[in-house]
């Protein structure tokens, strides 16, 4: 194709006249630079994928309009590529072309990387001698700067350099984040995305930071996202979240984080309690832990003063013990060396359980870990450390020996390394920490206890939560922490002397007790002050005080970290009258799936407001689909609310469990908007999915059960459901929360649809009785035991539905399989033929969902078909229902309502038989082999 240079006008910068054009972030980074055409309503499609051009129109009445990519030949025959503002034929608006050619390309990138050399000249990164350490080999040097906090990479045995995460003026993050810069000099950062491939690779991954003779309004103009939610109704939490939408608040590396294990420690300064009260706290703390998933546990505490070899006097004493919380319970009290009665004015103890992920269950891999023989340092940690090999070979070579098959002892043998190699005696606690974790790789949340450091405590995390809770009987000097940024370069306003920046109980000397937990039912019960530490927070108590660090501020980045009140009460984690966790969840539907409600919905007026996505609705509105994303139960929900989400929004849905849309590089665009939907919001393959398509623009929302959890921090808006603590592995009371959620979303959605009024009304006027209707649901139970004790020494099982069951049936067969043993599988019932149908005998238990829907002929024909091959199928169904329950080995039958609800009454009956069959057979309800409650291990 020929340049057409006449139709181009001329750039001319410093003029007022003309077109502006401004080289921004790669696609999704800055997403409100190129917007939607206000005249039109069909969605804005991706920009050119090498390089993004913003036309800036002087008259704001010109709309701004879709880029066309061409590949033109330049004077020299090679292809340049020209990308256009294309204007449609019959607007009177002249054609204008902006071209941007790779020439202009290439030179701004030489500039940049010019001056990235210029720093890391400046830095000394380029520097290979290092006269404190002179005599040295260059390997045995460059640990040393490591040592002394001077060098951000790490050398390993094999000769490769370690690039560590090096916080520039183009600030670099984890793996795949945007990075973006407020800095006014260009610089280029590679960002490599984790699930790049090559049919993304011509996609470029770098940088490009506003330069003087560029502009990128994102940068200079406030953001309308700050702070964005609102009340959700009926005393909601907000849906906040930190940065605005071009900085993705990315963390690991790594693909998740092992935090189904627990993580619990106590520390009462001026406080005094006796070993025996302390071993009582935190036993208490990992038995709130014990739904998580576990296979050992442990804690460490202060042992007797005695001689030794540390001047202070200090020992920590380590007790470890392989199987259940109530085992190490029992080991603690065996120890003849530890007075009980011991009163201790200030003591720091941890405690662990352990879900084995590097070595087998035992006592010696079993937390915390220890440095040497002395417990010089311990540190329990939550989460998988993915280049602990390489630390550990390291170590290895320098004389220490490792005792455990786990990636968590390079941990404790690291910071002792990095403290014997101490550049003086004046390095803090914290500082030796920071050293530590920027050589981590993985993620993690970790707590430290040193003997070096008595009565200090360091935690901090980089993708597994970790809150802290503070309890004083005096009130607080501040409920707002400023960070302390360690950085020369990084300077935050907020630290001045007139501002407090550690949580002191009224003046120095003030009794105080701080609960370090990995979840807050584990310390509820003590208070409900809990402060939730970021990514990359360092979180310091010395002397009674709590203060935050960091190494360097990132753009967007919240300043201060808020002390907030747990609305949770102790009564939500215990049990009550019910025999298990799971059991009081299932009859608690009635009161989660209200919560969800309240507030949201009006039924006098027939309008819902989810005050997390109104201010993003137009947006959602405009886009090309709906992406559903989840796991497990939550992917149930997806699938269970997909059909009428198709009805309501008139948009196409799509539902995808989230490895499996990880596994294919997902083509994801700018106008998608994705929903993430896990109870935890922590779910390891749910937040990849979350970080790779907000790299590429996608506007993401979060449906979650937990204020203050990674998905709900991350996404740009969400919904919280409101059901409650949920403690049992398999979730009930969370799915039909998430049912309902997804299903206000669609109601919100259609508000201004008059052709879908009338569904609307109906759905609405189910909604309001739905509450009443489980209710009567849950008074089958004791009909659905005795189905049970005709089915639980079987060994399989079916469960069988189409249409709006279907989701049903892959839920039901789920909790089967969870926490019965029994092999259950959920099947379409429009597949029976082709493939299933070989199963049935009259040997083979079958359930079937038929109800009184578009699908009720089709599932009849099924269930004729199951009956000819002499099945005996047990059916739930609609009240007087006889054409079904004529063909029926058994009937549960069902209040009837909408179409798209009843799945939500369909599904209670299958989980009360999960129960029972589960009881009847033996099993721990709430703790199901092999299985945790959060799973975020990729």
């Amino acid at each position: 194709m020929a340049s057409r240079q006449g139709d181009m006008p001329a750039l001319e910068s410093g003029t007022s006249s003309g077109l502006f054009a401004a080289m921004s972030s790669p696609i999704g980074m800055t997403r409100r630079n190129i917007s939607y055409d206000e005249h039109m309503d069909a969605p804005m499609h991706s920009p050119p994928p090498d390089l993004t051009v913003n036309i800036l129109w002087k008259d704001p009445v010109i709309p701004q309009h879709k880029f066309r990519n061409n590949a033109e030949e330049g004077e020299s025959g090679a292809k340049l590529t020209t990308f256009e503002a294309a204007v449609p034929a019959k607007s009177p608006v002249p054609v204008v072309k902006a071209k941007a050619t790779s020439l202009m390309s290439s030179l701004m990138i030489k500039q940049t990387q010019e001056n990235l050399q210029k720093f890391e000249h400046q830095a000394g990164l380029t520097d290979t001698g290092y006269s404190p350490h002179k005599g040295l080999s260059a390997e045995e040097t460059r640990f040393h700067r490591l040592a002394d906090g001077t060098l951000p990479k790490l050398r390993m045995p094999s000769g490769d350099f370690k690039e560590d995460r090096l916080t520039t003026s183009a600030q670099s993050t984890p793996s795949g984040t945007p990075c973006v810069t407020p800095s006014v000099t260009p610089s280029v950062t590679p960002c490599v995305s984790p699930h790049t491939s090559p049919a993304l690779s011509r996609r470029s991954w770098f940088q490009l930071s506003p330069a003087p003779f560029l502009t990128t309004p994102e940068l200079s103009s406030p953001n309308p996202n700050t702070d964005m939610g609102g009340n959700e109704g009926g005393g909601g939490e907000r849906w906040s979240f930190f940065g605005t939408r071009s900085v993705v608040q990315k963390s690991p590396t790594d693909p998740g984080s092992d935090t189904s294990t627990g993580i619990f420690a106590y520390l009462n300064y001026r406080v005094p309690r006796t070993r025996k009260e302390i071993f009582e706290t935190l036993v208490k703390g990992l038995q709130r832990l014990e739904y998580r998933g576990y296979d050992s546990a442990g804690i460490a505490v202060d042992g007797p003063n005695k001689t030794t070899t540390d001047i202070s006097g200090n020992t920590i004493c380590l007790i470890k013990k392989k199987g259940k919380v109530k085992a190490l319970d029992e080991e603690l009290y065996k120890k003849d060396s530890l007075d009980l009665d011991d009163e201790l004015c200030t003591h720091f103890g941890l405690a662990h359980t352990r879900w084995a992920t590097h070595g087998e269950p035992s006592a010696l891999n079993s937390h915390p870990h220890r440095s040497d023989k002395d417990n010089e340092f311990v540190v329990i940690h939550n989460g998988i450390i993915t280049n602990y090999k390489e630390l550990k070979e390291y170590l290895i070579t320098k004389g220490y020996e490792f005792e455990s098959e786990t990636d968590t002892e390079v941990i404790p043998k690291l910071i002792k390394y990095v403290y014997d190699n101490r550049e003086s005696d004046s390095v803090t606690f914290s500082t030796l920490v920071e050293r530590v974790i920027q050589q981590l790789e993985g993620a993690f949340a970790l707590v430290f206890k040193s003997r070096h450091f008595p009565g200090a405590a360091v935690s901090t995390r980089r993708g597994s939560p970790l809150l802290i809770g503070v309890r004083s009987e005096h009130e607080l000097l501040t409920e707002h922490i400023p960070i302390q940024y360690n950085s020369v370069q990084e300077k935050n306003s907020h630290n001045r002397p007139d501002c407090s920046n550690s949580i002191n109980s009224v003046g120095d000397g003030r009794a105080v007790e701080y609960y370090f937990a990995s979840d807050a039912s584990a310390i509820i019960e003590h208070t409900n002050k809990v402060l939730y530490l970021e990514d990359n927070d360092i979180a310091v108590v010395t002397g009674g005080k709590l203060s935050i660090h960091r190494l360097n501020r990132q753009a967007g980045e919240d300043p201060v970290r808020a002390i907030q009140t747990l609305q949770m009460e102790l009564q939500q984690i215990m049990k009550g009258n019910f025999d298990a966790f799971m059991q009081k969840e299932i009859f608690e539907q009635p009161e989660s799936v209200f919560n969800t409600m309240r507030g949201r919905i009006c039924f006098d007026s027939n309008t819902v407001v989810l005050g997390g996505l109104k201010d993003h609705l137009k947006e959602i509105k405009r886009c090309r689909r709906l992406i559903m994303i989840g796991c497990g139960t939550s992917f149930h929900a997806a699938v269970a609310t997909r059909q009428i989400l198709e009805e309501l929004t008139e948009l196409p849905v799509m539902v995808e469990l989230a490895s499996d849309f990880l596994d294919r590089n997902t083509p994801v665009f700018r106008d998608d908007v994705c929903f993430y939907i896990s109870q935890s919001g922590e779910t390891a393959d749910t937040l990849m999915a979350l970080r790779y398509c907000k790299e590429r623009g996608a506007l993401t929302v979060g449906i979650t059960n937990t204020v203050g959890s990674s998905i709900c921090r991350e996404t740009d808006c969400g919904v919280h459901i409101n059901a409650g603590p949920e403690i049992g592995v398999a979730s009930t009371k969370a799915y039909t929360s998430q049912f309902v959620a997804l299903i206000m979303f669609g109601l919100m959605m259609s508000e201004d649809r008059l052709s879908l009024q009338k569904r609307r009304l109906e759905i609405i006027s189910c909604l309001r009785v739905l509450p009443e209707l489980i209710k009567k649901v849950l008074s089958l139970d004791d009909k659905i035991k005795a189905i049970a004790n005709e089915l639980y020494q079987q060994k399989s099982l079916l469960v069988m539905g189409r249409g709006f069951n279907y989701a049903t049936c892959l839920e039901g067969a789920l909790k089967i399989k969870e926490i019965t043993y029994m092999h259950s599988e959920g099947i379409l019932a429009g597949e029976l033929k082709h493939g299933p149908l070989a199963l049935i005998d009259k040997h083979m238990p079958v359930i079937m969902v038929i109800m009184k829907d578009a699908c009720y002929t089709k599932c009849q024909n099924a269930l004729q078909q199951v009956t000819a091959r002499a099945g005996r199928p047990i059916i739930l169904c609609c009240q007087d229902d006889p054409e079904v329950t004529r063909d029926a080995y058994q009937t549960i039958e069902l209040p009837h309502t909408v179409d798209c609800l009843q799945g939500i009454l369909s599904v209670i009956p299958l989980q009360l038989l999960s129960f029972h069959l589960a009881v009847l057979r033996g099993f721990d309800v709430d703790c199901p082999r092999n299985l945790a409650k959060s799973v975020t291990v990729e």
